[in-house]
């Protein structure tokens, strides 16, 4: 089969996706925390001061509690029943858990085996993967500095790094160091282009994580913890294992191939986001951050502002390269799950080939 026709095949997939409007997010609040039941067909969200809000299921396609937050037992049923995700996450905003309804899609996830104990195979899959990465995050930085002489030749040595990095790895352990060698050219080109105005309480200093030590690689964690959530949730609705991957090794309670795919979406969706957002000014540095001595987290009123920068973000409608259709962020995490399952059942040669131009 050509790219083109495989192309068409996933087109019709697309225009057929779940037309859900989006995700619920209780956050928890300092004078109490908020509380989702069941009422029919529909979720209330009920606040420590009665306030009460209700949204049919039918309109949501996720649900992250946050914090403290509570969520009945029998709005878990409905979601069950509806095949809505529930993903836990921490006051910090690590990802503790998820709780998932609906089929297992046994038949699925037995060729996707078959299919990803081929080492060769997987590792050129892999190597899909950081290249792409990597491409968006050279892209990214050199987009982000093209109108200013003198910033670009600031980053200019990050951006001969990244380039470097370009090159082929042929196991897992190499592709590793590859993306971990560009990462740190990547961070460092960031710090550069944040924009003085913005203040240097939002200035990156390189990347840290688990805790974030900057505001900046707060929003980004915060980030990339939304971004994992809606990668996973694809994952479940196409029915793949995501236990299972082609890069990250099953080391932690991250599902890998969850992690693998995040890298997609990492500088499109969250990077680009985060970056664009600190430029505008969009975040204060007292009011929207909690400092615990060397960890930096979101408050709660910082959360809400970072969750309205990335729906929108998410939401954003994009033209994929290969296909040639436009389609938002969220539904193309779902076609990227589609596209790499297509990888072992006869039309290859289209995933991962997404980049931001």
């Amino acid at each position: 089969m050509t790219l083109a026709s495989a192309a068409l095949s996933i087109r019709g997939r697309i225009d057929a996706l779940r037309g859900r409007s989006g995700d619920l997010y209780p956050v928890e609040h300092k004078r109490g925390h908020p509380r989702r039941g069941r009422s029919a067909d529909a979720f209330d969200v009920i606040e420590r001061e009665g306030e009460r809000t209700r949204i049919g299921a039918r309109e949501v396609s996720d649900i992250v509690v946050h914090g403290h937050a509570q969520i009945t037992t029998q709005a878990l049923r409905l979601c069950a029943a509806e095949e809505i995700g529930v993903h836990f996450v921490g006051v910090g905003g690590a990802h503790i858990g998820v709780f998932s309804g609906g089929s297992s899609g046994v038949q699925r996830r037995i060729r996707q085996f078959r299919g990803l104990t081929d080492n060769i195979f997987a590792i050129e899959l892999a190597r899909r993967l950081v290249t792409a990465k990597i491409e968006m995050q050279l892209r990214h930085v050199l987009r982000a500095s093209r109108k200013d002489d003198s910033l670009r030749a600031a980053v200019e040595e990050p951006i001969e790094i990244l380039r470097g990095s370009l090159r082929r790895a042929a196991d897992r352990l190499s592709l590793m160091g590859q993306e971990g060698n560009a990462a740190r050219g990547y961070f460092s080109a960031l710090a550069v282009l944040v924009h003085p105005d913005a203040g240097d309480a939002l200035r990156p200093r390189g990347r840290s994580r688990r805790p974030p030590e900057d505001r900046f690689n707060a929003l980004l964690s915060f980030g990339y913890t939304l971004l994992y959530r809606d990668v996973l949730s694809a994952i479940f609705r196409v029915g793949l294992e995501p236990g299972f991957g082609v890069l990250h090794q099953p080391r932690s309670a991250a599902f890998p191939l969850a992690l693998d795919l995040t890298e997609l979406f990492r500088v499109p969706v969250v990077d680009m986001a985060v970056l664009g957002a600190v430029n505008r000014r969009t975040f204060d540095a007292e009011r929207d951050f909690a400092i615990t001595g060397r960890q930096v987290w979101l408050s709660d009123v910082g959360r809400r502002a970072f969750i309205e920068v990335y729906e929108r973000r998410k939401h954003e409608e994009y033209r994929h390269d290969v296909l040639g259709f436009s389609l938002s962020y969220a539904r193309m995490m779902e076609l990227e799950v589609r596209l790499l399952e297509k990888e072992w059942s006869g039309e290859p040669g289209l995933f991962a080939r997404f980049r931001i131009r």
